[in-house]
């Protein structure tokens, strides 16, 4: 399991989920080391960046919404059914296409994991801004629809 951030400036770090699973303290940690780590890297302040997550158990845990208040990280509100708005969903999309393309295969969970962080660097910046500039045709189509199935 990988998680992964991104801004409009590029993608953040890379972070393995070393057992497959993640719960509420683990994904706190991710966003106090991972997520900080990618914000100071792009030179964003508290007020510079809103957060996006969806409504998965571990980001609407009690102790998740404490950390974020506590941090001053103010997070979108989000739809419940609307993965159709998130753009890092596509890039996941992406990452899995390019391994999927490769000559040879990982053997190994060391391999994939080597091989997930090379793609991870190589996805183009212009791909990155392209998910962003769609955002406002995205939140309209997912309006449009009702919080339904689009084609994002």
């Amino acid at each position: 399991m990988f998680w992964g951030c991104m801004t409009s400036k590029g993608l953040g770090y890379g972070c393995q989920i070393y057992d497959g699973t993640m719960k509420a303290v683990d994904y706190i940690h991710i966003l106090d080391t991972t997520l900080k780590d990618s914000l100071k890297y792009y030179g964003y302040g508290s007020d510079d960046f809103i957060f996006q997550h969806n409504n998965d158990r571990k980001h609407t845990a009690t102790a998740t919404k404490a950390y974020l208040e506590n941090e001053e990280i103010e997070v979108l509100p989000w739809p419940s059914q609307s993965a159709d708005l998130s753009p890092i969903e596509h890039v996941c999309n992406y990452l899995k296409v390019q391994i999927g393309l490769r000559d040879k295969r990982p053997t190994s969970i060391h391999d994939l994991w080597q091989v997930v962080l090379e793609e991870w660097e190589k996805i183009p910046m212009q791909f990155i801004q392209s998910l962003y500039t769609s955002m406002p045709k995205r939140i309209q189509a997912v309006l449009k629809a009702r919080e339904g199935h689009t084609r994002y």
